[in-house]
């Protein structure tokens, strides 16, 4: 089915052509940083994760967020899902494909990856990361692949991949536990150091994926014959409005338990994101930005009239994404680092090498889900093209 992904019109490899663009120059600054180190990055010894790994973060809950199609169709047999789960199948290989290219990059030398390999540590959440990432993208890529071959041929799947979609789910949820482990593991953190933080990776993942899901969805259907449906979108933007309502509860409850009980270490880090700490505050424009996002969306998602209207609901997935970006993949990661254990304040900002190089990734990532929607659109034109013709 691969060979569809060569065929397509002058849009198409033009958006090809433009991401392969995108991935060579962002290659050329990261042999720039393979060749010098992280020191062209704008981290440091007190902020020691930075844009690489806030992306990891975050797209990990873009991957995770896959189940939230694959428990409605398997466990409730809500079968509208049928046409749009293979969008979020393959949403989710290339959000894990984009999740280990930031480790290798946030690594400096990818030769320590086989560090893995060669000397597994089990006691270490690292080591089991590693572990539920691969086999999630694994489960995607055969479950995805040979779903879609079945429908090609208009057959079910086989058997055997029931049990592996099965699987999956508690797999997806595992993936992002594990990810929110990394944080909520380290006593010297503070505002990480919190019991609901794998609660609220999870909330967020099920308001960001979907709501990417909805706009590819939006897309897909401007530029194929393939229309995902209606309803499918529908209920996606209704478990956006849930998750989000919940992952904004989530960090009240956050703030809440830090001001209220006056804890330090718990409160600083608030303060430097949302006003600023010692006169250093580079965040408070985009962390306040965060909020602002999130309550436009809330007040649009949950108003019945204005997420039925796809352009309104298209705006409120978009201000949904940015608005989770913003505070899980930066904020959230950064804000942990301050102040340090001295309580000295280190800020952290990107630099240009490191921005083009994250950049190069995500074009990676694009350029995966290009290839896979291309050959899913192209299965199910053709699906649509025959059933036209027998009609």
């Amino acid at each position: 089915m691969l060979e569809k992904a060569l065929t397509g019109s002058r849009r198409y490899w033009g958006w090809i052509f433009f991401l392969l663009a995108v991935i060579g120059v962002g290659f050329i600054f990261y042999l720039r940083q393979f060749a010098y180190g992280l020191g062209i990055t704008g981290m440091s010894r007190d902020v020691s994760w930075g844009l690489y790994i806030g992306q990891f973060t975050f797209l990990v809950g873009v991957a995770a967020s896959a189940v939230m199609l694959v428990i409605p169709y398997y466990l409730h047999d809500f079968k509208k899902f049928g046409k749009i789960l293979i969008l979020g199948e393959f949403l989710a290989v290339a959000a894990v494909v984009m999740c280990m290219l930031f480790i290798m990059a946030d690594m400096g030398q990818p030769m320590r990856v086989m560090n893995l390999v060669l000397h597994p540590t089990p006691n270490s959440v690292m080591f089991w990361d590693a572990i539920v990432l691969n086999g999630y993208l694994l489960l995607n890529i055969i479950i995805g692949w040979t779903t879609l071959g079945a429908d090609r041929k208009e057959l079910p799947p086989p058997a055997w991949v029931k049990p592996l979609i099965y699987l999956s789910i508690p797999w997806a949820i595992s993936i992002h536990t594990v990810t929110a482990f990394l944080y909520a593991g380290l006593p010297g953190r503070p505002f990480w150091l919190s019991a609901i933080m794998a609660a609220r990776f999870l909330a967020s993942a099920f308001a960001a994926g979907p709501a990417l899901l909805i706009i590819l969805a939006l897309i897909v259907r401007k530029l194929t014959k393939f229309d995902p449906g209606k309803e499918p979108i529908q209920a996606l933007g209704k478990i956006v409005t849930y998750a989000m309502i919940a992952s904004t509860f989530f960090l009240i409850l956050e703030v809440f338990t830090a001001f209220y009980s006056q804890i330090p270490g718990h409160m600083a880090s608030f303060e430097y994101l949302y006003a600023g700490l010692d006169g250093f505050g580079k965040l408070v424009p985009l962390m306040w930005l965060s909020t602002i996002l999130a309550v436009v969306a809330i007040i649009l998602l949950v108003n019945p009239n204005t997420r039925k209207n796809e352009s309104i609901l298209a705006f409120a997935c978009i201000t949904v994404f940015i608005s989770l970006w913003i505070d899980k993949g930066f904020g959230l990661i950064v804000g942990g680092f301050v102040p340090n254990p001295f309580e000295r304040v280190t800020e952290y900002w990107p630099t240009m090498p490191e921005t083009i190089i994250t950049i190069g990734v995500w074009a990676i990532g694009l350029l995966v889900l290009t290839v896979l929607y291309k050959v899913a659109i192209s299965v199910r034109e053709a699906q649509i093209d025959s059933g036209s013709n027998t009609h």
